[in-house]
């Protein structure tokens, strides 16, 4: 029976490896509570306006835009929170 040949050995050349991204700094410890923070006024500012209390002018239909503004800046925070 013929002999197989045998493969070529890997060359011993050396790659460049490439260069490694920097890890994002984790966030202060305060951030997490100011997503929050942030997110639980807008949640207040929307019953606050259905409870018609504290809320200037009633209820008016701007206070729920500002609550749901708020909750979505609250949201946006927390995508960057690392």
């Amino acid at each position: 029976m013929p002999k197989s040949r045998q493969r070529a050995k890997k060359s011993t050349r050396s790659y460049a490896a490439p260069p490694t991204k920097a890890k994002p700094k984790p966030s202060p410890r305060w951030y997490g509570f100011l997503v929050l923070g942030v997110i639980l006024l807008g949640v207040l500012i929307i019953v606050l306006n259905y409870a018609d209390f504290l809320l200037p002018g009633g209820t008016q239909q701007h206070w729920l835009w500002i609550g749901l503004g708020t909750i979505g800046l609250g949201f946006i925070a927390a995508t960057r929170w690392r």
